[in-house]
């Protein structure tokens, strides 16, 4: 079975996709930081972000893994465990322009199915039940006012330390939510048959039950 979460930043996507995938016993597939990889590697690189055939090379050259160690979801790339480095704002930043080649989402794209064929499992991103599992028998699309995301987002700043400024950040978010709906390759895109859950007024738990109901009404 596959359970696609969609949404824009911020929805809470990743919180309600590790609790959906630990319940059912699934495979967590968080195809946001293979995007976030491909552009860590490209900064490191010093690799222009428009440069998509270059940023296509760098996807080719990677070997993701997912696994579950003591309750939290462990990605591996090419051997080598994936800190935090993925998380920062620079990597946000670049992920997003990354994600606008044709080039590189068709590289990653063939990963992520080959890895959601093998297992059931729960993929969050933002075309799962558009492009890469368009027949997923569970289809989400997780919401959010722009103003809710920037105080989460700003509320983890704050735990790390920053003193983040939320209105620019919420610009941000309305920038982002901007390049992923308008780009040519695979926008973001609410599927006919897909659940929209607004997250603003919903608990994290209320969320997950939701969803859990609607995974076991196709199992049944």
């Amino acid at each position: 079975m596959i359970v696609a979460i969609d949404g824009p930043a911020g929805a809470g996507k990743s919180t309600i996709a590790s609790e959906v995938a630990k319940r059912l016993g699934f495979q967590l597939i968080d195809t946001g930081a293979m995007y976030r990889t491909v552009a860590l590697k490209a900064l490191q690189a010093g690799v222009d972000l428009a440069d998509a055939e270059k940023l296509s090379e760098i996807a080719h050259q990677l070997h993701f893994e997912f696994a579950w160690v003591d309750g939290t979801n462990r990605i591996k790339v090419n051997g080598e465990p994936l800190g935090d480095a993925i998380r920062t704002e620079e990597v946000s930043k670049a992920s997003s322009m990354v994600s606008t080649h044709e080039s590189v989402r068709e590289a990653l794209v063939a990963l992520q199915r080959q890895m959601g064929n093998q297992s059931d499992c729960v993929l969050e991103g933002r075309d799962i039940g558009s492009v890469v599992f368009p027949n997923a028998e569970v289809k989400i699309f997780l919401t959010a006012s722009t103003k809710e995301r920037a105080r989460r987002r700003a509320e983890q700043l704050k735990e790390k330390g920053e003193t983040p400024d939320v209105s620019a950040i919420q610009t941000e978010i309305e920038n982002r939510d901007a390049r992923d709906t308008q780009r040519s390759a695979s926008p973001l895109v609410k599927t006919a048959d897909a659940h929209e859950i607004d997250s603003t007024s919903h608990s994290p738990e209320e969320i997950v039950e939701m969803v859990l109901d609607f995974a076991r009404n196709a199992q049944s």
